[in-house]
């Protein structure tokens, strides 16, 4: 039997181990520009380590259809699609069509045929009524932490029993944990990772990826 203390040194989480999680798989050429291009617009896309975990999801659940709100310049998308099976599609909501401009060109420069994803531009709470009910593996949400909750509930009908919802960017770099941060957006994430924790529906685990991946199996 292991002493509790080797253990609680070796399972310490800290600077050191983010980095060694972030360069663990490694990003080639089309993630590495992506990130330049989200940098360039403003976007703040998953880390390393959240989008190895995203594949690795996506793989696990062999998902044929994914749908992924903000679709930022496409390194989310490109690591879910590098975890989908070869026939899925994923569909991915951003009010912003420039960036989506940027994301068709690096799931084409990641090889990726264009009937492989499905871009829709508009408001997620509008375009997510549009899609199908119970016909989703997994769904992403990455857009507006204000409208986590709406977020939540389009999931639940979006996915098919045993699918998941992922939210990316729970630790709202640190404020989640910091009780004097009340801003809306941190506020609507608390209330975000409570329901989901209370819900009977869901099977959760808040993953200390990246900025804090939020996962949920639909039971």
């Amino acid at each position: 039997m292991r002493s509790t203390t080797g253990e609680a040194a070796i399972t310490e989480f800290g600077s050191a181990q983010v980095a060694l999680a972030d360069t663990y798989v490694g990003e080639d050429a089309v993630l590495t520009y992506a990130r330049a291009l989200a940098a360039r617009v403003g976007v703040r896309p998953i880390g390393p380590s959240g989008g190895a975990c995203l594949r690795l999801l996506a793989a696990a659940l062999d998902a044929k259809a994914v749908a992924e709100i903000g679709t930022g310049t496409g390194v989310s998308g490109v690591y879910l699609l590098r975890g989908m099976r070869p026939d899925g599609v994923l569909t991915t909501v951003d009010s912003e069509p420039v960036h989506q401009q940027y994301a068709r060109a690096a799931y084409q420069a990641a090889g990726f045929a264009a009937n492989r994803s499905r871009v829709i531009p508009g408001q997620a709470l509008d375009v997510l009524p549009r899609l199908a009910d119970g016909q989703y593996d997994l769904v992403l949400c990455d857009g507006d932490p204000a409208e986590s909750s709406s977020y939540l509930a389009e999931s639940l009908r979006l996915l098919r029993p045993g699918g998941m919802v992922c939210f990316e960017g729970v630790f709202h770099q640190g404020r989640l944990a910091e009780p004097n941060h009340r801003d809306p957006g941190t506020h609507a994430l608390r209330e975000l990772v409570q329901e989901v924790r209370e819900s009977d529906a869901l099977l959760p685990a808040l993953l200390p990826v990246s900025d804090g991946l939020l996962c949920a199996v639909k039971r």
